[in-house]
């Protein structure tokens, strides 16, 4: 999706958002799948839909039955509505949209699949999407050959703000963008998994103001040295093979800009580096998140020596240093209700959501970069990735 259409979109959920809750929609009927104890619920993508006009949670699946009976308490529906096994609940149910949530992503592509084969519309899945290029290829050509639709839980993209952000750019209002480092939380998880697991928002965000990755070079290190195939360890969460407690990344985009990628595990900066820094010749965006305000302005040339009393000017989605105009949106995008409701648009005006499964899994396809620029001694490697398959496996 390019930058006009995404602005366009955007604009359109910020301006009908004050009819959510209030509007009639024709019924349709959702499936959730879970699987408690491996990755349970996600973060609220199974009670999202009893907040969406027009959607009625049908059933809920899930191999385990103590969580199943407490999914069905919480989504005030009966034991008839539960399934052990979430190929049945899709074959008797035939859901119209299907949430698929646990936080395990090595569940992701079949039950996606499955998803997709039992004839749903559309499907919101947990993130990470999946966990290699080749089971997103797989997801693709299926959504491509059903015609359905897949938006993935990158709430931030969601975020107004995220289209503030890139007008400002557009403006020159940091002048000439010099360079975008990102991060991840860097606290016990930091390195590979800190990358899939909260890396993959930062990126995601990256892609949007930056375009499409060319390549990547990046080096992981376990202990401060560089990570070796001994080091190599089944990840928590179904993220597959990771290795190293530290990596350092590098990304060339094709409108000519570098990225950075950084993650130390108990790197000492209590959370406050997640998310990324837009680095201009006349000023710095700060974007923090999964935080309210979500992003920062921070006028002037940040190689330059400033007054100590030199602001952070909060950016929302009223613009800069001004007092979010719609606090309830900023609610929403946090709640997964706007991803819910673009996807609902989405599949209604036959276009892809706003972080559709092209799109995370371009995301997909950065994280296992990195991986595989490590493996061949920190080498430049080129997008798409020739490897395919998960390249530490």
């Amino acid at each position: 999706m390019d930058r006009r259409q995404f602005a366009a979109i955007s604009a359109g959920l910020v301006a009908g958002a004050h009819a959510w809750g209030q509007s009639e929609s024709k019924s349709f009927p959702v499936a959730v799948i879970g699987h408690t104890g491996r990755g349970d619920y996600g973060h609220g993508l199974d009670t999202v839909w009893n907040r969406i006009p027009g959607a009625s949670i049908v059933a809920i699946a899930d191999a385990n039955p103590t969580g199943r009976r407490k999914e069905l308490q919480k989504l005030g529906l009966g034991d008839a509505a539960g399934y052990a096994d979430y190929r049945e609940m899709l074959a008797k149910t035939t859901p119209w949209i299907v949430a698929v949530c646990p936080r395990h992503v090595d569940q992701h592509r079949d039950m996606i699949l499955a998803a997709i084969e039992s004839g749903a519309k559309g499907i919101y899945v947990e993130k990470p999407f999946v966990r290699t290029p080749r089971e997103a290829d797989q997801v693709l050509a299926a959504c491509a050959e059903h015609g359905v639709k897949v938006a993935v839980a990158h709430r931030n993209r969601y975020h107004p703000v995220i289209n503030v952000i890139a007008d400002l750019i557009e403006e020159n209002r940091i002048g000439r963008v010099l360079e975008i480092r990102g991060r991840g939380k860097g606290d016990r998880r930091g390195g590979g998994e800190d990358l899939w697991v909260l890396g993959s928002h930062v990126l995601n965000m990256i892609t949007v103001l930056a375009g499409k990755p060319q390549s990547c070079s990046a080096m992981l290190m376990q202990d401060g040295r560089p990570a070796t195939q001994q080091d190599v360890r089944e990840g928590a969460e179904g993220l597959g093979p990771l290795a190293g407690n530290e990596l350092h990344a590098r990304f060339l985009f094709d409108r000519g800009l570098t990225v950075y990628f950084d993650s130390v595990a108990n790197d000492g900066t209590a959370n406050h580096g997640f998310g990324l820094q837009i680095i201009g010749s006349e000023g710095t965006i700060a974007i923090q998140a999964d935080r309210n305000p979500l992003a920062y302005l921070i006028p002037g040339n940040p190689f330059k020596r400033r007054d100590a009393g030199s602001r952070w000017l909060p950016i929302t989605s009223g613009g800069v240093d001004v007092a979010e105009p719609n606090p309830e949106l900023i609610h929403r995008v946090q709640h997964h209700d706007v991803a819910a409701t673009d996807l609902v648009q989405a599949i209604r005006e036959n276009r892809e959501p706003l972080c559709s499964a092209a799109e995370a899994a371009l995301t997909v396809e950065m994280i296992c970069g990195v991986f595989e620029s490590h493996r061949q001694g920190g080498a430049a490697v080129q997008f798409p990735l020739s490897q395919r398959d998960h390249p530490l496996a």
